[in-house]
């Protein structure tokens, strides 16, 4: 307590105004916590949507250079570069699938501790 503070009689009532005081302002801390888990969670979908994004363009864009690079070094073109970009295609479209299953797993997961 500060020193220019008169202490408070223990035998005097609580003031309404305070009471009514805390009661509003424990009000406004659920009320901007709820805020805060929604906000949360939309941003964990949207970080989400843009990994997906990036997989399903790295995938194949990385499988065709790398493929590019092995045909101009063995002579073979567009043989490896055909065979990797549909290899990084396949690769993407499993670790959306892993991304999306994990995403929903948890998802199941609160719904079933909220219950």
């Amino acid at each position: 307590m500060a020193e220019n503070e008169p202490e408070r009689d223990p035998f005097l009532a609580e003031d309404s105004r305070l009471r009514s005081l805390d009661e509003r302002l424990d009000a406004m801390k659920r009320t901007e916590a709820r805020k805060s888990a929604r906000r949360k969670d939309s941003s964990k979908s949207s970080s989400m949507a843009q990994r997906a994004v990036g997989e399903l363009i790295g995938g194949p864009v990385g499988g065709a250079i790398v493929g590019w690079v092995l045909d101009r070094l063995f002579g073979t073109y567009p043989w490896f570069m055909m065979a990797l970009l549909f290899l990084g295609f396949a690769v993407a479209v499993v670790n959306v699938y892993r991304l999306t299953s994990k995403r929903s797993d948890a998802g199941e997961a609160d719904a079933e501790r909220r219950e």
